[in-house]
């Protein structure tokens, strides 16, 4: 009917969240012209995040709590405990939620509008990242998309995601199909955009941020602030955890066959050399392709091994 506010299913991920978690809670419930019903997933915790939520949803009908799952063990998982255990048929949209982050109020509207004016099927968008001390950062992550940046990066935060129900179904579909070897991807943010992107679904990447993203010493992943987050980063790569995931998601979005991803896909020495030299077309951002071209050579030099 005219008028009918869009359903949508906001998939929330909790850990040991008692601290931020009714603050995020609220600022979805205020969200404009949306209908909206939240499923949160929580990870086995110590601080109350239970009672928390049990407590939350006693006073909010739209608010549902999963029974427990036992340990997840990351965030990735739980979300696509959630993509898996939820009926997502009813709903015209899903939206990933962390436990501690605080939304605009018009966020799913602006990601509905944009994905319909733009003929879309997923969205994503800029955040504005905030610490305790009163700092706050634009993270942009809009810059143009292209043609395999989704097999070595995700579309942005997770929590910005908002996808139709066209994309969702194959998306649930290879969630169950692949339900083992997913609990071996990290990051289900990536997979999801991999996911999208390769099978040919349009994604819009928003320039405008559409929530406050906290950030904090437990954060998963978090802003790509300072040295040291630099370091993590670098680590992860030396340890081939980057490398890994790479192969990993190129298999199971159905990839690796792609005479594209034959050239590389072994990752021996004049592989990872022949992967330096298309920088430019698998990483957004100018100064990651620049380090994208450094870190293929260097650990082409160096004979890290890539699992």
């Amino acid at each position: 009917m005219p008028g009918k506010q869009p359903k949508i299913a906001v998939l929330l991920a909790a850990y040991n969240g008692a601290k931020w978690i009714e603050e995020q809670l609220s600022s979805i419930l205020r969200q404009s012209a949306v209908d909206v019903t939240v499923f949160i997933s929580i990870d086995a915790s110590s601080d109350g995040t239970e009672a928390l939520c049990a407590a939350f949803a006693a006073r909010h009908a739209c608010i549902n709590v999963l029974p427990p799952a036992g340990t997840f063990g990351g965030a990735s998982r739980n979300f696509f405990r959630l993509l898996r255990d939820i009926d997502l048929d009813e709903y015209d949209f899903a939206a990933f939620s962390d436990q501690d982050d605080v939304w605009h109020e018009d966020k799913l509207e602006r990601a509905v509008d944009s994905i319909r004016l733009r003929d879309a099927d997923g969205y994503s968008s800029n955040v504005t990242a905030f610490w305790s001390d009163g700092r706050t950062r634009l993270l942009d992550k809009a810059q143009p998309q292209v043609a395999w940046d989704f097999l070595f990066e995700a579309a942005g935060p997770g929590c910005t995601y908002v996808m139709s129900r066209k994309l969702l179904e194959p998306l649930k579909r290879s969630v169950l199909r692949n339900w083992e070897q997913l609990q071996g991807v990290s990051l289900h943010d990536w997979y999801c955009y991999a996911f999208a992107r390769s099978h040919g679904f349009k994604w819009f990447i928003d320039p405008v941020a559409s929530m406050q993203y906290r950030q904090h010493e437990q954060n998963q992943v978090g802003a790509n602030d300072g040295l040291r987050s630099l370091l993590v980063r670098y680590k992860a790569i030396l340890d081939g955890w980057w490398f890994s995931q790479i192969r990993l998601i190129t298999y199971l979005v159905g990839k690796a066959d792609d005479p594209f991803v034959q050239r590389w896909q072994q990752m021996r020495r004049w592989d990872l050399v022949r992967l330096s030299l298309s920088a430019m077309h698998c990483r957004r951002r100018s100064r990651d392709k620049v380090l994208f071209f450094i870190v293929c050579c260097v650990t082409a030099v160096l004979g890290n091994k890539c699992p």
